[in-house]
């Protein structure tokens, strides 16, 4: 009589067990190998306010490489390493770079222009920009447009409520802002717009020596940016910014949204601004200034 084995019981039919030892190890050295990209490499940064328009909108989203002024406790992503003023590879940031720094008393990143660099007399007059006793050159230039985005919102209101009195309808019917807009150069030929359309305190500042260890820092838009002449009470740097708290440099735009993207997948495409995508956001040199 034939007789019936019993099936073999394979190890390998059993199901496996989770490593969970080994998947939070791996889940760990893939959390630090981005932090060390971010904090040594480069990093994503979000543009939430206006104080570098017409260069930077809201809603743009951009690269910061951390390594063109060497490193410090403050290219560290998350704010992670205590305050120091000490640096690895140190570089000094050029004139009209656009660069990351951190506040004096918070974690908070902010993004603003090199004006000043150290050793340098800074004043400001009426809006002008007074570089160790020269006025930098200024000149009145067409405004620039920037569209009417209704979805725009920064604390609470619309981000460009300010430029209201410069609002116009264009020749293709659709509404945008024209504030009053200014080139300025800077002694090594940068160049850059700047907005300026009110009187304000800021308008007058200084003279003021940026220290040897720092730089002196602005918003292109002159009349909306807590920049090194704004007091630290008002949320200013108050003052220069020591090169131990410069973050990184602002390299390109990667893309941009104009406010009004929802849940609803179809607004993911429509709210991109696509002419501001792979933007540079190193400054134009002037021409002949090399000659200079």
């Amino acid at each position: 009589m034939a007789t019936i084995e019993s099936p073999q019981v394979n190890d390998s039919d059993d199901t496996q067990k989770i490593n969970w030892l080994a998947e939070i190890r791996g889940l760990a050295l893939m959390l630090l190998a981005v932090i060390a990209f971010h904090s040594l490499v480069a990093k994503p940064f979000y543009i939430p306010s206006t104080s570098m328009m017409p260069t930077l909108w809201v809603g743009d989203r951009l690269v910061v490489s951390k390594y063109p002024y060497g490193w410090s406790w403050a290219s560290a992503s998350f704010h992670l390493l205590p305050r120091s003023k000490t640096r690895i590879f140190p570089h000094t940031p050029e004139y009209g770079d656009i660069v990351i720094p951190v506040h004096p008393t918070k974690d908070e990143d902010y993004i603003k222009r090199v004006i000043g660099r150290p050793g340098d007399t800074i004043e400001v007059r009426d809006g002008q920009i007074i570089l160790n006793g020269k006025p930098i050159k200024r000149e009145v230039v067409p405004p620039v447009r920037l569209p009417f985005e209704p979805d725009l919102m920064c604390r609470g209101m619309p981000c460009l409520e300010a430029f209201e009195d410069y609002r116009v309808t264009g020749p293709d019917g659709k509404e945008y802002f024209e504030p009053p807009t200014w080139r300025e150069t800077l002694p090594n030929g940068a160049t850059y717009l700047t907005i300026d359309y009110t009187t304000q305190p800021l308008d007058d500042y200084g003279p003021y020596k940026v220290p040897e260890d720092s730089v002196f820092v602005m918003g292109d838009n002159r009349d909306d940016s807590a920049d090194s002449r704004a007091a630290i009470i008002n949320s200013g740097l108050g003052g220069a910014v020591p090169l131990a708290n410069i973050g990184g440099r602002a390299e390109f735009i990667t893309f941009s949204l104009d406010g009004s993207t929802t849940w609803n997948p179809a607004t993911w495409f429509s709210s991109l601004r696509p002419d501001r995508a792979w933007t540079t956001l190193r400054p134009a040199i002037a021409e002949g200034a090399a000659d200079k």
